[in-house]
């Protein structure tokens, strides 16, 4: 037995031995500490869970006394074998295990929200850290610009103005914890009821988020080109959140002249924003990227969001956020009061990631690594076409498969969890009522999935699904 991760409430009435001793004694009549089990020694579990070894022994001196646990001279601590165990389980741990089914188990996951790992640049990462951590700089460890350290946010405006077309200013720039953060901020400077138009199918947590903070929706229809500025001109919508570069989950790409109109909306009324969400915007695998929203923009009423999670990896948890200027006076006395919520350290280590060019050749190799994961699974596909069309490819880390032999998509899902793959359903992306909600259509991601799964995971999906075209 290694360590036992055992949750300790510091400042509980209950004492941290007696604490120590419940969760043994849980585990073992739930059966988690089966009998024979070795528990770790007094001393490697004190140091685990940073108290001190006596009030370990405590812990074990109790279990000892009652029974549960023996100490074997020159051997350690274990799990005695105990009669009676049923009756000794609480009535409603009992009523849960006979309730519990087995968990679906996938050897494959076309998950559209993961990554590759694997090709983290570790080495690069760990290098820049040591050298950030080992400068005498005690300021890292003082609290920070609210908007984020100038010299991340000098790197982002030149990247950003480089790579997106995106016109800023250090000054306009915003670091947050995630995207989800920054649409708090921004609800907070805007204020509670705001009238906000989305897309759907759409991002459903900014759509939740939105909601949760008595704000008031408006869900716009989609065509071929995106939301339909038509129908957003018909509601009293003073906000349109929208991705025009790579809209998730459709994966539909704003063309100009729609973006023209959605601009001359905003600029209709005094009080109209857009809320640019640059979802996926690094990776295209045909022609040339895709500008963002923002630098046609020439009214000022472009929110630019964009975030590290994708292209780096999502623990990293930064995001950033540019002002249209016309909103910095209302940061300053809304915004500024909030603390950013990403460490200095973390901050100035994504600087150095950029300013050294670490960033972009890191994009450029998973824009490689995931083209080819992206033509594979094209490839692959390609018996299946008989019964399905595929959307959205050649952009972003997933595509859409929509069946034209009449399958519903949760057929189609339970089929596919036959096989031990896991795959998504569209219906779940949509919001509100607008719109037609298509339910033959499945979602599928291939950013953690080696270029071999892609292939045998299609292989499986081919028997779930075609088993009488065989």
């Amino acid at each position: 037995m290694n360590d036992l991760t055992i949750n300790l409430e510091i400042h509980s009435s209950i004492p941290l031995y007696e604490q120590i001793y419940k969760y043994i004694k849980n585990e073992i009549q739930n059966g988690g500490l089966p009998f024979g089990e070795r528990l770790p020694s007094t001393r490697k579990l004190a140091k685990y869970l940073q108290v001190s070894r006596t009030t370990v022994d405590m812990a074990y001196e109790q279990l000892v006394s009652e029974g549960y646990i023996e100490a074997l001279p020159y051997k350690g601590y274990f799990v005695c074998e105990l009669d009676g165990l049923y009756r000794l389980m609480p009535v409603q741990n009992q009523v849960k295990r006979f309730r519990e089914e087995p968990k679906e188990i996938f050897t494959y996951d076309f998950s559209p929200n993961g990554i590759d790992l694997d090709s983290f640049p570790q080495n690069a990462w760990r290098r820049l850290s040591k050298t950030i951590l080992q400068e005498e700089n005690r300021k890292l460890f003082q609290l920070g610009d609210p908007q984020g350290e100038y010299e991340l946010r000098l790197m982002l405006a030149q990247y950003l103005r480089q790579a997106r077309g995106v016109e800023t200013s250090p000054e306009q720039l915003v670091i947050g914890a995630g995207n989800d953060f920054l649409l708090l901020l921004l609800c907070s400077m805007f204020g509670t009821g705001q009238k906000i138009a989305m897309e759907s199918p759409t991002y459903k947590k900014a759509y939740e988020l939105f909601g949760n903070l008595s704000n008031e929706l408006r869900v716009i229809e989609m065509d071929e080109s995106g939301m339909r500025i038509d129908r957003l001109s018909d509601t009293d919508a003073q906000i349109a959140y929208v991705m025009p570069s790579h809209q998730f989950p459709l994966g539909t790409v704003m063309p100009v002249k729609r973006r023209m109109q959605l601009l001359e909306w905003a600029a209709g009324a005094a009080d109209r924003y857009i809320i640019e969400d640059d979802y996926d915007s690094e990776f295209r695998y045909k022609g040339r990227p895709i500008p963002a929203l923002q630098g046609y923009d020439r009214n000022d009423r472009v929110i630019y969001i964009g975030t590290f999670s994708r292209s780096i990896a999502p623990a990293i948890r930064v995001s950033y956020m540019v002002l249209p200027r016309r909103m910095l006076s209302l940061y300053q006395s809304r915004g500024r009061s909030i603390s950013c919520t990403v460490s200095r350290v973390d901050q100035m280590l994504i600087a150095a990631f950029l300013n050294e060019g670490y960033y972009e050749r890191h994009l450029n190799k998973m824009r490689a690594v995931y083209k080819g994961r992206h033509d594979v699974l094209l490839e692959a596909l390609r018996p299946l076409r008989s019964i399905c069309e595929i959307r959205g490819e050649h952009a972003g880390v997933h595509i859409l498969l929509t069946f034209t032999n009449g399958m519903h998509e949760e057929e189609a899902v339970r089929l596919a969890a036959k096989q031990e793959v896991k795959v998504y359903g569209l219906s779940g992306y949509f919001v509100g009522a607008a719109g037609l909600r298509r339910e033959d259509t499945v979602i599928l991601g291939y950013a953690n999935l080696s270029e071999a799964e892609i292939r045998s995971a299609v292989a499986r999906l081919k028997t779930a699904w075609m088993p009488l075209n065989e």
